[in-house]
């Protein structure tokens, strides 16, 4: 297939330069997605159906035989040799059962070792003489070591994910997953399925996954073009709202009040609070006649627009054309007959023009959140009766900065400058977004990235246990409202795919001091997993740990408190062993990463060494926040997870 297209000549069938471009560049991402993956076979299930699927099945026709895989894969006459994993024909393979079988005879699941063909193993769903019985190669798929970036789970997705996977575009999607549930990996096939279902409609109105960090998205990015999909963007939240450069933090209290929702009518008064009520009239010259247009009038125009609720920007730009036909209707009061080239040319008119400015300005964002937050009685006029007075203390800065560029912006800064800027002038909006660890955004970071789907549709994946900012989401349904999502379904993820039983059995006994009423995850592994707490003296004993960790095959990661990273990034280096930073990619030769605590979210290991789980919860400014960070450093092993402590265990974990 790859072949045909590399062949296609079309020096005759453009008809200019420009045409040629656009059609090279659309041949070029072709071949690209057709790449070769080496170690990924082109199909990995089949299904034999009793009937052809759409015939009368009273009628007797005979059944067709279909064989399932990542790509859509046709011979050289045009015939499909695999079908899509996201064709309506596929679904069975995924949801057919004892109980339903959809009318397939037979699913077979193929086995593969390195891309190459290892085994295979049938399941006869409509025949009442076979038990049902658990897939053998889809348990071994599940639990196969893993090394390198995250992969795609076309071959083991679940029934329950595959219903969220295949739900229309229509609607938005809420998934709370624990630990090893596959939120992410749905999230991602949700995305890929939406562009075979809705290809034309989403290329024009655009797609986007955003994740919590630089790292996370180097360890999903190949996710997409894996099968297939390379016009996905993927982005941090950070990344959206850059219309300043971030070089500074806040404290935690600060960034709480930053991010409250009640900081976006702060900022919508700031910015309409530059709108004035005229007092005297606007008086239009045009040759030797004189237009008047009374203060009365202009009042009623500029309280009609503000009436008219629509974005700061838009209503500028409308003030000077009302203006303008204020005075038409005068012209033709008069008996002139002017025509739309009049109206523009009064609209240019330097009298109309100076009106506007002193009736409605323009506000730079920036300009306007650095005002805020240096000018304590302009942010005080502003926040009366939204804000607190200790609230207004908390976010006004100690030392003002005298500039946009000069100022130290936090990141929660960022954020406000982007709601100020909605407010002036709307953001534009994609046809689909994916939010990728949910939980940990403010409620003014949830009303940014609804800014970029108001006109398309969301999929929300998270799990409110391993929120672990200050302001971490506490429910679904008002995280749901601030994105604007507000009727999104929202799904439950708790069957655990990756994380072994004693491990997970371990990390939840933290759920009811971090998310109570939350449903622990239940493993669906065969294999108990490696699990072991061991009493050490020193980084010594957890570099020894690390050196067993890697007799097994698969990736390590080594995940510690922040503050402690720099001593044990020096045990391991007078060791001889080598290791990664997070989002780098494993090798067969450098297996290990040394992962802080604050950057492990998402991450996954097959073997992990936790080391001192009282540093990771005493590195947070709360206990419950400290304790989320645990059991997010806790349950990112998929094989085998080694605690090792000098100090004592938190108690919670008793």
């Amino acid at each position: 297939m790859r072949e045909d297209v590399e062949a296609l000549d079309i020096s005759d069938v453009t008809a200019n330069w420009v045409n040629a471009q656009i059609l090279e560049r659309q041949i070029d991402e072709r071949i690209k997605a057709l790449a070769d993956l080496s170690d990924t076979p082109l199909f990995f299930g089949r299904l034999d159906y009793l009937h052809a699927p759409g015939a009368d099945q009273a009628e007797g026709a005979e059944g067709e035989r279909f064989y399932i895989g990542r790509r859509h894969v046709h011979d050289a006459d045009g015939d499909p040799m695999v079908i899509d994993w996201r064709a309506p024909v596929s679904q069975p393979f995924y949801r057919a059962s004892k109980k339903d079988p959809m009318d397939v005879g037979l699913r077979r699941r193929f086995g593969y070792t390195g891309g190459e063909l290892t085994a295979y193993e049938d399941e006869h769903l409509s025949d009442p003489a076979e038990a049902a019985r658990t897939s053998r190669l889809l348990q071994q798929e599940i639990e196969r070591p893993r090394v390198g970036p995250m992969r795609d789970i076309v071959a083991t997705i679940q029934p329950e994910q595959d219903e969220i996977v295949r739900s229309g575009l229509g609607g938005s999607v809420c998934v709370q997953g624990g630990p090893g549930t596959g939120k992410t990996a749905v999230g991602l096939h949700r995305v890929a399925y939406l562009l075979y279902a809705h290809r034309e409609r989403l290329a024009r109105t655009g797609t986007l996954v955003i994740g919590p960090n630089r790292s996370f998205l180097h360890y999903i990015e190949q996710v997409l073009p894996a099968l297939g999909e390379l016009t996905v963007r993927q982005a941090t939240v950070d990344d959206l709202v850059a219309h300043v450069e971030v070089r500074g933090t806040d404290e935690a209290a600060a960034a709480v009040v930053k991010g409250d929702a009640r900081m976006a009518r702060v900022l919508r008064r700031a910015v309409y609070s530059h709108v004035t009520m005229p007092t005297e009239p606007v008086v239009v010259v045009r040759g030797s006649r004189r237009w008047r247009v009374p203060a009365y009038e202009l009042e009623d125009i500029v309280r009609e627009l503000l009436d008219r609720d629509i974005r700061y920007g838009a209503a500028r730009e409308a003030l000077p054309q009302r203006i303008a036909h204020a005075v038409l209707v005068q012209m033709e009061r008069a008996g002139e007959a002017p025509d739309d080239r009049v109206q523009d040319a009064v609209a240019r008119n330097s009298a109309v023009k100076a009106a506007v400015k002193a009736l409605w300005p323009a506000v730079d964002p920036a300009k306007l959140v650095l005002r805020l937050l240096a000018d304590a009685d302009f942010l005080a006029a502003h926040a009366d009766g939204i804000l607190s007075e200790d609230e207004q203390k908390a976010i006004l800065w100690a030392k003002p900065a005298r500039s946009v560029k000069s100022a130290k912006w936090s990141a929660a800064d960022a954020v406000l400058i982007d709601e100020a800027a909605d407010i002036v002038e709307r953001t534009h909006s994609l046809g689909h977004v994916v939010l990728d660890e949910a939980q940990d955004l403010s409620p003014m970071q949830y009303r940014a990235v609804g800014r970029r789907c108001t006109t398309g549709s969301a999929t929300v994946l998270g799990d409110l246990a391993q929120g672990t900012t200050p302001w971490a989401t506490r429910s679904w349904q008002e995280a749901l409202t601030h994105l604007g999502k507000a009727d999104a379904v929202i799904e439950e993820l708790t069957a655990g795919f990756r994380v072994p039983t004693d491990v997970i059995t371990y990390a939840s006994r933290l759920l009811p001091h971090i998310a109570p009423g939350l449903t622990p995850v239940a493993s669906i592994r065969e294999n108990p997993g490696f699990f072991e707490v061991r009493a050490v003296s020193g980084t010594g004993d957890v570099v020894a740990a690390c050196e067993e960790s890697l007799r097994n095959e698969g990736s390590i990661g080594l995940i510690a408190a922040d503050a402690r990273v720099p001593a044990l990034a020096e045990a391991l280096a007078e060791a001889g062993i080598p290791f990664l930073a997070p989002g780098e990619e494993t090798t067969l030769q450098t297996r290990l990463t040394l992962v802080p605590a604050s950057l492990a979210k998402g991450l996954e290991y097959d073997y992990v060494v936790l080391d001192e789980p009282q540093a990771v919860v005493d590195g947070e400014p709360d206990e419950r926040t400290g304790l989320r960070r645990l059991y997010v450093a806790l349950t990112r092993a998929v094989s085998g997870l080694t605690v090792t402590h000098a100090a004592a265990l938190p108690p919670q974990l008793a």
